[in-house]
């Protein structure tokens, strides 16, 4: 999976929070405080379009959507971190090893089926 620069992430997180497709306008507006351009932004979501992060609507002007969750596009990361690894084991055992109990507790459930 292609990695987020700063401004895409700030524009995925923008999508994950909203309750349906945003417009370019919008995001835009959203992130006032940044001074974005309007080219810019949709240049952003070009972008996060070509790298398989965001889809768009038919509807003028167009809408746009993450292709995943939050949570599914983590859990992807995570697949292909583990993917990369030399030592699986020893990679799942670090993880692991760094979670809050609450943390372990729930991955027990999990992997339980619960």
């Amino acid at each position: 999976m292609a990695s987020l620069g700063e401004l895409e992430r700030t524009v995925m997180d923008r999508l994950w929070q909203a309750e349906g497709p945003v417009s370019a306008a919008t995001l835009r507006d959203e992130l006032a405080d940044r001074g974005l351009a309007l080219t810019t932004v949709h240049t952003v979501l070009t972008r996060l379009e070509q790298k398989g992060f965001v889809v768009h609507d038919d509807a003028r002007p167009r809408r746009f959507s993450p292709r995943a969750s939050r949570e599914e596009h983590a859990a992807e990361l995570m697949h292909e971190v583990l993917g990369q690894a030399g030592d699986r084991q020893a990679v799942l055992a670090r993880f692991v090893g760094g979670v809050d109990e609450d943390e372990a507790r729930l991955l027990r459930e999990l992997l339980a089926g619960g």
